[in-house]
């Protein structure tokens, strides 16, 4: 009997929770051929989640609780719940209960058919604006600098077979991506459509802050391509720059045309700040090179819960 692994990242969910809990005990009850487990990780959240998780792993055996010692952020925390599964296959859904547990069959049988990772795809998401449009944003962002194919749809409800997650954990530095990660594992990947919910308590817990760290994480962790864009910019700016020096020359002793002082400022302000984006992406890289170097951790654990707990989940 194969192990699903349920990893449920927490954050301001004591509310939804144990709703999502039930439901995925309910669907998991009418496949026989499964076992499962659930891994529910706090993200330091500032209410009474953790206090919830270790209600639900008292009243359930199958459930086991994590609790991080500050936020280090939603891939922090899968990276986590990755390291405590012990699923055959491990799917990850949030705990808002706006990604449907009753549709996890549909992501095991996808796995079940050959695929290695499976993502879960909505006709309509029940999303803000503002978040569809992050969305949208780290899809683009993915696809021009890590390589997603284009008619993959990456979201928070997913799964993976077990080898995919081994490799996942290997990753030691501080900025984990989890979709970067999942393409250097596998090309293997598909979708099946899903409903998606409308959240019926509270809001998102991503930020605008948020969602523009999570697209500079993605492309600064698994992909040099900025650097590689700008040397190329830098390297077209250097021969425009070449032959308008030549134009002026032949411009001055042909046409003895006195240069403009408000034309040079234009010039060099705008390459100016070409050269200091260059240096902020230079630095935003090395940057990260300086911080892995100390060996910054990718979440801290404060405390686990639960009858499932493992010693191999600390890092």
């Amino acid at each position: 009997m194969k192990l699903i692994s349920f990893i449920i990242p927490c954050y301001r969910s004591e509310l939804t929770l144990e709703k999502v809990v039930d439901e995925i005990n309910e669907t998991m009850s009418k496949m026989l051929d499964f076992d499962h487990e659930i891994v529910l990780v706090n993200d330091c959240s500032p209410d009474n989640t953790f206090d919830k998780i270790k209600e639900l792993s008292e009243k359930h055996d199958n459930i086991t609780g994590i609790d991080l010692a500050k936020n280090f952020g939603q891939h922090s925390a899968l990276m986590a719940g990755f390291r405590q599964a012990k699923g055959d296959y491990i799917i990850c859904l949030d705990d808002d209960g706006q990604t449907p547990a009753d549709e996890a069959d549909k992501l095991i049988n996808a796995l079940e058919g050959g695929a290695d990772a499976v993502y879960a795809r909505y006709n309509h998401k029940k999303h803000s604006i503002f978040r569809n449009f992050g969305t949208f944003m780290n899809e683009k962002m993915a696809e021009k600098l890590l390589g997603k194919p284009k008619d993959l749809f990456v979201s928070s409800y997913f799964g993976v077979k077990r080898f995919v997650a081994d490799d996942m954990i290997r990753y030691q530095n501080a900025y984990p991506y989890v979709i970067g990660l999942v393409l250097r594992a596998t090309r293997k990947i598909v979708n099946v459509d899903v409903n998606h919910r409308s959240r019926e308590v509270g809001t998102s817990g991503y930020t605008f802050s948020k969602l523009i760290n999570l697209w500079v994480n993605g492309f600064t962790a698994f992909s040099i391509k900025p650097l590689r864009f700008f040397t190329a910019i830098g390297a077209i700016f250097a021969f425009i720059g070449f032959l308008y020096g030549i134009y002026t020359v032949i411009k001055y002793f042909v046409i003895d045309v006195p240069m403009g002082f408000s034309s040079l400022m234009s010039v060099l302000v705008f390459v100016g700040g070409v050269i200091m984006l260059m240096l902020g992406m230079i630095g935003e890289y090395i940057g990260r090179m300086y911080i892995s170097m100390n060996n910054s951790p990718q979440y801290v654990i404060r405390t686990k819960v639960g009858k499932g707990v493992s010693d191999n989940s600390e890092k």
